[in-house]
């Protein structure tokens, strides 16, 4: 399979914004509201689930939605993963002692598509602008569905392909290189879910707006959430003045009547819940059944 990301490029760059990314993550903090908000699903009392033990926040960055997902749930044990160790030391996780109990949260430095955990050791999977950093979606969320327990909850949030479509467009009046990353459509998220086994799926798009003074300040806050152009057919060589002044001017058909450059960010948000144990998941281009040993009855002569 062709690969789009440099993997290794994508840890070195959120590995150098650890320690800058809280103060940029404007965008991020606001999704991680949604999404937090949408766990009540979990608790609805028709439903009459117990509390999760065990909960990922998959691409957890410093941890803020495990520290809240600990907070709604104080007995669950929450895994914070991540693929870049230093942002993972910036979580501010409360020591836990023998007399005095804080959350029981784990960090975790793992890739998000070859995942080090059991399968169905998972009551919910938590992602918030993660998955956007995966070659092949379908796949991972396979790889999901693969560690949630039967009737586990997915729910997940990445970018879609209007996602900075002004600096795309900018970048390619000044170069033929890619500058911009590909990002699924919701259609194609949804086809995704549904190919990897999930149920009752929910998918939902919203277009938010950031503004700039100018191109370089964008730039600069996207190097400071360790958003930097990690594709693998990207410009080896650093983008020079005249081409960085060509995409500045060509960006400037966009500016405001406030005097303000705007970027786009395409959210996709999605929620599904794992199918019961038995039904087949999509592997290497074959289905693929796990039934539990002691659901299988035997006959004895």
């Amino acid at each position: 399979m062709n690969t789009i990301f440099d993997t290794r490029q994508v840890r070195r760059s959120f590995s150098r914004s650890a320690a800058g990314y809280d103060a940029a993550a404007r965008l991020q903090r606001e999704v991680r509201g949604w999404m937090l908000e949408t766990l009540a699903f979990y608790d609805d009392p028709v439903q009459g689930r117990p509390p999760p033990t065990r909960v990922l926040d998959l691409g957890s960055g410093p941890a803020h939605a495990a520290l809240a997902i600990a907070e709604r749930w104080p007995k669950a044990q929450v895994l914070a993963l991540d693929l870049a160790l230093p942002m993972l030391q910036q979580a501010r996780i409360p020591r836990r002692g023998l007399l005095r109990r804080g959350p029981d949260i784990h960090r975790l430095c793992a890739d998000a598509r070859a995942l080090p955990l059991a399968a169905g050791s998972l009551d919910i999977v938590f992602s918030n602008l993660c998955l956007q950093w995966v070659d092949d979606l379908p796949a991972t969320l396979a790889g999901l569905r693969r560690v949630l327990r039967p009737g586990g909850l997915l729910l997940f949030s990445t970018f879609g392909p209007d996602t900075l479509v002004e600096l795309r467009d900018a970048f390619a009046a000044a170069d033929q290189a890619p500058h911009v990353s590909p990002f699924a459509a919701i259609a194609q998220v949804g086809d995704a879910l549904v190919h990897a086994g999930f149920r009752d799926p929910v998918v939902e798009r919203d277009v938010l707006t950031t503004t700039y003074p100018d191109l370089p300040a964008l730039m600069r806050e996207l190097r400071a959430l360790g958003a930097t152009n990690a594709l693998q057919g990207r410009r080896q060589s650093l983008t020079g003045k005249a081409r960085f002044a060509a995409a500045a001017r060509a960006y400037e058909q966009w500016r405001r009547a406030d005097g303000r450059l705007p970027a786009r960010w395409e959210v996709i948000t999605a929620m599904a819940w794992a199918p019961q144990a038995g039904q087949p998941i999509r592997q290497g281009g074959v289905d693929v059944a796990s039934i539990p040993v002691d659901s299988i009855p035997i006959r004895r002569r």
